[in-house]
């Protein structure tokens, strides 16, 4: 296919700036310092490129739908991208979209309109370093709004937790790569309802341990198979057990032969498929919550002990607590009459004359 750059645009033609083949149905605009999407895209485009520009805004109505009825491929990759409006992405026949390598700060949850939209795979690669876009990414993954997406791409975000429930609603969801984050841990992090998830990278972060819980979601998937856990800082204490164990059931992991320890410095680099329970000297499994629910048990006892004796004592002392009661009430109604008596004598005039009188 030729690819014509034109000066200016041309009806059905190529918008200034852009080089298109209409054979291919490719619209390319890249390095070409714009900083608005062109408004006249040829009607025939099926694949645009949009980057390497200045482009920071993507306001209502950036791709008009009517006039863009078969785009299906979309890269904005590389932009200066900040913001994505309500309604900018609202395309009937989008299947892929690249917005990696922008700054985004602002990413509307209706971005692709108030109805569904067919997009089966989206890539955020180094674009959601603000924590408020990732939080709108998570609503509007959980709005259902994608409910098509087979391939989600997150890495390279520098993120630490994700949002609880993120990916409840995407049950067509075949790809899933969180590589090159800091993620510390997954225990708030729902792989339920991924019946068709079969790839999941979560190569390159900083996790430590991966928990029962966790662990089990992943044997429940039945089409998961590719599980990438390398480059992680695996701790290699008494919890990480329950991980070592699955590992050498499971065929999930691919080069889990070449997981090793991270800390502590004993175990350094100490293979975890080679880790057994003489390298920990543990007697049971350490889970977190167990302990603490086992210590507010143990408090919970102790108080209604002490409860328990405190009642004692003063059921041993009812005699002695209830004279010292009568004599606290006695001592305040004696306490009480003087000052009763005293106040008659200062309201009473004659009294207070003969008081002074008796005194002289």
């Amino acid at each position: 296919p030729v690819l014509l750059g034109c000066g200016s645009a041309q009806p059905g033609g190529c918008p200034a700036l852009c080089e298109c083949s209409e054979p291919a149905r490719t619209v390319k605009c890249v390095n070409r310092n714009l900083t608005v999407v062109p408004p006249d895209l040829p009607p025939y485009v099926r694949s645009l490129f949009i980057t390497g520009n200045p482009l920071t805004d993507l306001p209502a109505g950036a791709f008009p739908a009517q006039r863009l009825p078969d785009l299906a491929s979309l890269n904005l990759s590389g932009n200066h991208l900040r913001t994505v409006e309500a309604g900018s992405l609202a395309l009937p026949a989008l299947r892929q979209l690249d917005l990696s390598g922008n700054a985004l700060v602002s990413f509307s949850p209706q971005a692709f309109g108030d109805g569904g939209s067919p997009l089966e795979e989206l890539a955020l690669r180094g674009a959601l370093r603000d924590h408020g876009v990732l939080l709108s990414l998570a609503a509007l993954l959980q709005s259902g709004a994608l409910r098509n997406l087979s391939r989600l791409e997150l890495a390279d975000n520098g993120l630490l937790l994700l949002p609880a429930g993120m990916f409840t609603a995407l049950p067509a969801l075949r790809q899933l790569d969180l590589s090159n984050n800091s993620l510390v841990g997954l225990r708030n992090v729902s792989f339920q309802g991924l019946g068709q998830l079969q790839s999941l990278n979560l190569s390159d972060n900083s996790l430590g341990m991966l928990w029962n819980s966790t662990l089990a979601q992943f044997r429940s998937l039945p089409a998961l198979r590719h599980i990438v856990l390398r480059h992680n800082t695996w701790v290699c204490d008494c919890a990480i057990e329950d991980l070592v164990a699955w590992l050498k059931e499971s065929d999930q992991v691919e080069g889990k032969e070449a997981l090793t320890c991270a800390s502590p410095d004993k175990m350094l680099g100490k293979a975890l498929l080679k880790i057994n329970g003489s390298d920990l000297n543990c007697s049971v499994p350490i889970d977190l919550p167990s302990q603490l629910q086992t210590s507010y048990v143990f408090l919970g006892i102790v108080l209604a002990l002490i409860g328990a004796i405190f009642l004692l004592v003063l059921y041993l002392n009812r005699k002695g607590i209830k004279k010292w009661m009568h004599n606290i009430r006695d001592a305040c109604r004696d306490h009480m009459e003087g000052y009763h008596y005293r106040y008659e004598i200062n309201a009473d005039p004659r009294l207070t004359n003969l008081s002074s009188n008796s005194d002289v």
